[in-house]
């Protein structure tokens, strides 16, 4: 069994469109639950997530990062990236990350994955890991299509590759005894989720799955989704293990609430919020 210290890393916010993110469900159901701006924009965490155990420092997903972003900033009312001093609050650099796991490809997720070097070079931020990405997610982000090609920033994800540090996995993987990556699809080809043990518990951290509280919700997929009805199914599947074996689960975009216990009660199921420091 896997035993880690398990922390929620923070990159900052992000604005994303509120009828993309909540999909079919109208806003007159969900205006009540997270208020918008004047542009209609919610505004959601930049969860990243770091795993401690037997010696080695992996890190979940990277966040926006700190490069120039042509203008992107502003339209998703970004912050500077903080992923780098709270890593330094816990007194990490980027050589001392082993591993890097990232769910997903896409800016908002592997973003703080690279970074301009004083010649002003793209290098992979974190010089000794090893990127752990799923095979069909590295081949669409490399050849996306139309409709989700604004999602990839070849930026981010190119020097992992250059550097000899890309390690692609094909399905289901057990990285260490005990934490393992999940392929589900769903959001995107190739979409992963982590699951580890963690004294007697597991703990699963959902991506782009089930980004947020709100989206435990199965009618709730975002627009953005590619195979929404994939995602439907992969959350009802993985939703019902949470409540039965009593996980901890982890939203990547959740800003009030960021992780909590799916508890079934009177036929209902309920979140129970949980802090992560």
């Amino acid at each position: 069994m896997l035993a880690t210290s398990i922390r929620l890393i923070q990159d900052g916010v992000i604005k994303f469109d509120g009828g993309s993110m909540f999909g079919q469900v109208p806003k007159t159901e969900w205006e009540d639950l997270i208020s918008a701006d004047r542009k209609n924009r919610i505004t959601m965490g930049l969860n990243c997530m770091l795993l401690q155990t037997a010696g080695k420092n992996i890190l979940v997903d990277t966040g926006i990062g700190n490069k120039e972003m042509n203008g992107l900033k502003q339209q998703y009312g970004l912050v500077p990236s903080r992923l780098m001093k709270n890593l330094r609050h816990l007194d990490l650099t980027p050589k001392d990350i082993d591993s890097v796991i990232l769910t997903n490809l896409h800016f908002d997720h592997c973003g703080g994955s690279t970074r301009l070097d004083r010649t002003g070079e793209l290098v992979p931020t974190f010089p000794k890991a090893s990127y752990y990405i799923q095979k069909a997610c590295w081949q669409e982000a490399n050849d996306p299509s139309e409709r989700c090609q604004h999602s990839y920033k070849d930026e981010d994800f190119a020097p992992i590759e250059d550097s000899g540090q890309l390690e692609l996995v094909d399905g289901d993987y057990e990285l260490l005894p005990g934490l393992w990556v999940k392929i589900t699809g769903g959001p995107s080809k190739g979409h992963q989720v982590v699951v580890m043990n963690h004294g007697g518990e597991k703990v699963a951290f959902m991506g782009d799955l089930i980004p947020t509280p709100y989206h435990l919700n199965l009618s709730c997929t975002s627009a953005f989704d590619q195979f929404p009805e994939e995602s439907m199914s992969m959350k009802r599947d993985l939703i019902e293990q949470a409540v039965d074996e009593g996980w901890l689960i982890i939203f990547s975009h959740g800003r009030d609430c960021q992780a909590g216990y799916i508890e079934a009660r009177n036929g209902k199921r309920h979140l129970k919020p949980v802090s992560l420091g």
